[in-house]
């Protein structure tokens, strides 16, 4: 094994976790291909063609948390490795997701369900659940986690921190699956709760997109116990922020950004805090005629553009848009001030810091000014809406409280 020099990888993270990543997908691949040619075409080589895109954000918090809590040479191989396997859960995730939500884009291309329909003109068929396309999906999101638990085994052979590595890890997978089943379970209900669709953000994005990959890094490096709380609360704010900025940009945001058709999630009624927050808001506000419209045409798919149209408008009307949007403000300015607040080597820490923020989608020009935002509640009227009070989210051996959130 050669020893990395971690300074040399510091100029340019996501080049060196890129050649990591090619290099095991390549491999891979390769196995796949000594197996089964046509599975290696259709499957591998799509799962292979997913992970090497993205934009590599939560394997470099990874790799900046390991340097902010002293990790080096000894750490670097093991870093990217694990880096590498955070960027294939990631991968499993989105093409499930994708077969779950019916989407059709991802990342501006077709999703893999609607490639594989499209290369074997299956489109349209509805045997078995989900056709051709969604069937095959699923194999390649499977496969995806295969690799993923594959690197991840081969990190831990550098790291005497195994334990606490492979417990955190399995923790992660975990949560991320039962977020995705509490989404997929609140729609099938009809479920319009706030604190159910911010339990779900937590689990379903909040803790792996942000938490695990952080104390991963930390864990790493052999952190202690006070610096892994002090990230655990930290990627905990700023996941959430992400997971709302998620939300935002799934109803607001441009699709040649978002890689994503302007109003699926409205017209798949996705049951998100957004919405939540809106039919809460209408409540308050004794809007009835703006709570049935949201009720008739928010998860139709046979909505129209106009119709969608006012929705947005009632969005904005309502005070939801910047409901959401402040509260993903200060949750990003409640996490930089947590992390001032641990222990961490200033210059890599500052990476972390920007991160998390880019993470969040925010721009803070005080975030680190005054007392704490969350204190006052969510911001609408002096507190929440209806049936927003406060609600405890658990990062790894620690309830962390984020007031305001709802439950």
């Amino acid at each position: 094994m050669c020893t990395l020099d971690p300074r040399s990888i510091d100029r340019d993270v996501p080049a060196a976790l890129n050649h990591v990543i090619d290099e095991l997908l390549r491999r891979r691949v390769a196995e796949a291909r000594a197996v089964e040619g046509t599975f290696a075409a259709d499957i591998a080589g799509r799962v292979a063609a997913f992970a090497a895109g993205g934009g590599r954000r939560r394997s470099q918090l990874l790799w900046w948390s390991m340097r902010a809590v002293g990790g080096g040479a000894d750490e670097a191989e093991a870093a990217l490795r694990v880096g590498a396997a955070v960027e294939l859960i990631q991968t499993c995730a989105l093409i499930h997701d994708d077969v779950m939500d019916g989407s059709r884009l991802r990342r501006g291309s077709p999703s893999v369900h609607v490639a594989l329909d499209r290369q074997y003109g299956t489109d349209g068929l509805d045997r078995p659940p989900g056709g051709f396309g969604g069937s095959g999906a699923v194999l390649a999101g499977d496969l995806a986690l295969v690799w993923a638990d594959d690197a991840f085994t081969e990190a831990l052979l550098t790291t005497p921190h195994s334990a606490g590595l492979g417990a955190q890890w399995r923790a992660m997978r975990t949560e991320m699956v039962a977020g995705q089943y509490l989404d997929l379970q609140t729609q099938a209900t009809g479920s319009r709760s706030v604190g159910r669709a911010m339990r779900t953000a937590v689990l379903k994005t909040a803790q792996y997109s942000a938490v695990h990959p952080l104390l991963l890094g930390a864990r790493l490096a052999g952190a202690g116990e006070r610096t892994l709380r002090g990230l655990g609360r930290a990627g905990l704010c700023a996941g959430i922020a992400f997971q709302l900025q998620n939300d935002l940009q799934g109803v607001f945001g441009d699709p040649r950004r978002t890689g994503k058709s302007a109003g699926e999630d409205l017209r798949t009624g996705k049951a998100t805090y957004l919405m939540a927050v809106a039919r809460a808001l209408c409540v308050r506000g004794g809007d009835t005629e703006g709570l049935r419209f949201l009720d008739a045409v928010v998860g139709s798919p046979a909505a129209t553009e106009r119709e969608l149209r006012r929705v947005i408008d009632l969005l904005e009307s309502c005070g939801a848009r910047a409901h959401v949007a402040g509260r993903a403000e200060r949750l990003c300015a409640r996490a930089v001030r947590t992390l001032r607040q641990t222990e961490l080597a200033p210059g890599p820490a500052g990476h972390v810091t920007r991160l998390l923020l880019d993470a969040g989608g925010v721009v803070l020009s005080g975030a680190d000014s005054g007392g704490d935002a969350e204190a006052g509640g969510d911001g609408v009227g002096g507190g929440g809406p209806a049936g927003v009070g406060a609600f405890t989210g658990a990062a790894p051996g620690r309830a962390v409280a984020v007031s305001g959130a709802g439950r």
